[in-house]
């Protein structure tokens, strides 16, 4: 890989930055506000930022850049399309939650739904993402889909990848934004007047947005991309069979596997010519 070690300081940076956001949003409610609680109040409404920020955008970073890890290179591109498709499926669970979460709060407080531009934007966005989820599996995933479709909807699939990562940290920050404007409305405690409160979510949204920058930054490199393997036209002898794009689906260790049998073969062969040579010699 072109600029390794480059790559190896965005990586540690993007884990430390998401790690550091979901710690945040975790301090934010159990220090600030009411804590986490299922009953209607305050404390449940605080599971919407909780899940969002560890599953929408933390885990969906990292299921953006999974495939340009160069240590999974040599695993089959179908087991990354397994580990790419199941953190996505954990980051849209944990959106749906919170908004189950939001909206429950919502009604039992008799406050309308779906009026501001970042419940809008963000209801928009999860069904953007289960949309481009269900696609990506029947089109990628499984094996039914022609290789010409799939050349086709590969660009397509990737733009709107990183188009719905970049919606979903602009209305976690609007939603910051917004909760503060609404929470903070104590006489000398408001938002203008910058409590600690404000300071400490406002510091959350730039690690969320740092952390952005540097996965979308990461995903758009083209030195970076995992290398396109050849169209292989037999399968492994360990019973791996190929799939529409050409990659065996096998794992790791398979690979290997096969690596040491063929070299082992080509010994073997080795071997043979050269005893047949010496009984030649010998007659």
């Amino acid at each position: 890989m072109e600029g390794y070690w480059c790559f190896l300081a965005l990586l540690a940076s993007a884990l430390l930055l998401g790690f550091c956001s979901v710690v945040f949003a975790l301090v934010w409610v159990l220090h600030y506000r009411e804590g986490l609680a299922w009953d209607g109040g305050d404390a449940e409404f605080n599971w919407h930022p909780v899940l969002l920020i560890t599953g929408f955008v933390f885990v969906q970073g990292i299921a953006i850049i999974v495939y340009r890890l160069p240590w999974t290179w040599k695993c089959s591109k179908f087991l990354m399309k397994l580990i790419h498709a199941g953190l996505n499926t954990i980051a849209l669970v944990l959106a749906v939650i919170a908004l189950v979460a939001v909206w429950d709060f919502h009604n039992a407080k008799s406050i309308p739904n779906m009026y501001s531009l970042h419940s809008w934007i963000g209801l928009t966005a999860v069904i953007c993402y289960a949309l481009q989820l269900v696609l990506g599996v029947a089109v990628f995933l499984l094996p039914f889909a022609p290789g010409s479709l799939r050349a086709t909807l590969m660009p397509i699939h990737a733009y709107f990848g990183l188009l719905i990562f970049g919606t979903v940290i602009a209305t976690a920050l609007m939603g910051f934004t917004e909760k503060l404007i609404f929470a903070l409305s104590s006489p000398g405690y408001k938002y203008r007047d910058s409590p600690p409160e404000a300071i400490f979510v406002n510091v959350l949204g730039v690690l969320i947005l740092v952390f952005g920058a540097v996965v979308l930054w990461m995903a758009t490199r083209p030195h970076w991309k995992r290398p396109q393997e050849p169209d292989l036209k037999i399968s492994h002898r360990n019973g791996g069979t190929l799939d529409k794009e050409g990659s065996t689906m096998t794992d790791c260790s398979n690979a290997e596997k096969s690596d040491v049998e063929f070299n082992s073969e080509a010994a073997r062969k080795r071997n043979l010519k050269l005893d047949e040579a010496g009984q030649r010699s010998t007659m």
